[in-house]
This record gives structure tokens, sequence and C-alpha cells, in this order.
């Protein structure tokens, strides 16, 4: 038998690439970015992070004190372009600089993005100041989702929520169900309306909701994924998924 060896030849050009750390309860976050980027020159990676229900802010916080294990665990020892970490009330928990101190033990050049910081940095683009906020948290949870943006300078005219305690429970509410609650919100004077939480199926509702309420409409995951795409520069014609993409 002969054998031979062979000279491997790489690739010279590589792919932006994404880090995603999803809570291992959500249903939608995966497939809400897989729907945004899949025709896209974008690598995309994810692993998940224990996540400790009834979600409350000690276990928001609990569960984030595994973001540089979880990190680390994505292409180990390989450079990410930007990691991201997908829970919003789990970042108001936390808060940002602690969560981006745990990322960057792990992968030290990568940009960080997370859905409170996206939403905030989306608003401010769109000149947005005064908010409707929805949330599918619990009592509790949601207060502390309304002071956070207060805390960041927003006027919130007005609120609903759900109190739904599990986020397996969110990722199981009916998008249809969904988009008939919001649709019949009284904004009372605000600019737009913000949609919280990754696990719940609000991306696919976002254009239709936008046409009926004649208002901005952003969620969790659709100022993530801008924020994401603005942050590896893949930005550039995305539709379907409300204004916030045509303020590029």
């Amino acid at each position: 038998m002969n054998s031979t060896k062979i000279d491997p030849k790489y690739i010279s050009k590589s792919n932006p690439r994404i880090g995603l750390i999803a809570l291992a309860s959500d249903f939608m976050i995966e497939r809400d970015f897989l729907n945004v980027i899949k025709d896209r020159d974008i690598d995309f990676f994810v692993n998940r992070i224990e996540c400790y229900n009834p979600l409350t802010k000690e276990n928001l916080i609990k569960m984030a004190n595994k973001i540089t294990e979880v990190t680390q665990d994505i292409l180990p020892d390989q450079d990410i372009d930007c990691v991201v970490y997908g829970c919003t009330s789990g970042t108001i928990a936390a808060g940002y600089k602690s969560i981006e101190k745990k990322v960057k033990a792990a992968k030290p050049m990568a940009d960080l993005t997370t859905p409170s910081s996206a939403a905030i940095k989306a608003l401010k683009r769109l000149n947005i100041k005064k908010l409707y906020v929805f949330t599918p948290y619990s009592k509790v949870l949601n207060d502390e989702v309304l002071e956070y943006f207060k805390s960041e300078g927003f006027e919130i005219t007005s609120n609903s929520y759900f109190d739904i305690e599990s986020d397996y429970d969110i990722g199981k509410v009916d998008p249809d169900y969904l988009f008939e609650v919001l649709s019949q919100v009284d904004l009372n004077g605000a600019e737009g309306l913000f949609v919280s939480c990754t696990a719940l199926p609000a991306l696919s509702i976002i254009d239709k909701l936008e046409k009926k309420l004649n208002t901005t409409v952003l969620s969790s995951n659709q100022a993530l994924i801008w924020d994401t795409l603005v942050k590896i520069n893949k930005n550039e014609s995305v539709n379907g998924f409300g204004k916030l993409f045509d303020n590029n």
C-alpha cells in the first residue's frame, strides 16, 4: 500500500464570527438569529448557559456567574468577533460592566452586545424618548426593567406584562395571541413600543405590528441582532424585521 502525505491548503479569508450565549431554556433566540443571518457570510456559534427558575434578580445574577466558562467553550482558544449575551433581564440584573468583564476574561478581543444595551442604542439611533414597554415577566422583574429604562433617560408612558415566572413558559406564548394583545395597546403618546425578552416570539410579528400601530416596534432579539450586525459590519439590506433595520 502506498501512503502519500499531501500538504493542506487553508482558506485565506474568514467570515466574521458571532458567539451567542443563549439561555438553556430559550426556544426562540437561535431561530431568530438564523432567520436574519442565514444568507450572509457569517459564522454563527452557540453555547447555552444554565438558567434558574423562577426568573428573579437573584437567579439571573447566579446565572451570570457562569458566563466566562460558557464563553470559553465557544471555539476554545479561537477569536470571536462579537459575543452576544442573550438575556435582557439578566443583563439588567447583573449589569453590563460585570458581564463584559466576564466575557473579556475568556475572549479579550471580542466585542460584546446584550439585549438591554442594544435596545438603548437602537432607541437613541431612532431618537425615541417616550416608550411603551411590554414584558412577559413577573411584576417584580417587569418593574426592574422599567426602572432600567427610566435610569437611561427614557419616559415610560405605559406598560403591560404577562406575569410569567418561568423562561420555558415564555417561549410557549402563541405569537398570534401576542400580536392580538400588542395591537390593542394604548401607546399613550409613546414614540415607540419595546417588547422585552429574547424567549418571546416577537420578531416575526414586528413588521405587521408596526403597520397596525403606526409606530416603531423594537424587540429584544431584533435590537440584539441589529447591534450584532452593526458590530461586525454586516448590517446592510436587512428587510422584513422592522423599521430599525432601515436606520443603518
